[in-house]
């Protein structure tokens, strides 16, 4: 496939998150702990690679793609517990945790909301934006409460996974506080997303 100039902005993120897994698969606490944390982002590449070829995302899109992936690969290489720069916010602010693992799940609710409003949109699956507001909330909570699920299930597999994979640390309401963070990326990308909807709907009646 011939790459036009406009179109080589997602293969720029696509490099420069290899580079970033390259980076994290150097030393990292554990590797099968490493492994976990990286086969979501890595899946997500190969998926966005796929509707590249088929039928390409904004930009928008694909940069919050590419920011969720860097985030999974710095938290795989360090443990979601233990990411530095949130240990010294963490002793900044006199907290009692290392909230690494909500930025995360913020950018978690900013994902599946645009890709949700791409697929509505273009293929006119809803009368209008307002349906397309509310259940790409709905995928987005859906896909958080997926993931508690994941987590849930990993817990058997011992207290390093629980603590280090999970990022719990201690906190009895994480799986719920994770949702939360979720939903609040979810519900500010729909502040924000009105003009990446009128692109789209451009793109769309072309």
């Amino acid at each position: 496939m011939k790459v036009k100039e406009q179109d080589r902005f997602p293969l720029l993120l696509l490099v420069l998150f290899g580079a970033i897994l390259l980076w994290s698969a150097i030393g990292p606490k554990s590797y099968w702990l490493w492994a976990l944390e990286v086969a979501p982002a890595v899946i997500g590449a190969g998926l966005c690679l796929f509707f590249y070829v088929r039928q390409p995302f904004t930009r928008m899109t694909y940069f919050w793609c590419f920011v969720g992936a860097a985030i999974m690969a710095v938290g795989a290489h360090y443990s979601y517990s233990e990411v530095p720069l949130f240990n010294q916010i963490r002793e900044l602010l006199n907290g009692e945790r290392n909230n690494f693992d909500k930025l995360g799940h913020f950018v978690q609710g900013i994902i599946p909301v645009l890709i949700a409003q791409e697929v509505f949109i273009r293929r006119r699956m809803l009368p209008s934006l307002g349906w397309v507001n509310f259940l790409s909330i709905c995928v987005a909570l859906t896909v958080a409460a997926s993931y508690e699920l994941i987590e849930w299930m990993a817990v058997t597999l011992g207290p390093d996974v629980t603590d280090n994979f999970l990022g719990m640390q201690g906190y009895f309401w994480d799986a719920q506080s994770d949702m939360f963070y979720a939903l609040l990326g979810a519900c500010c990308t729909l502040l924000f997303s009105k003009r990446m909807q009128r692109i789209i709907l451009k793109e769309a009646s072309a």
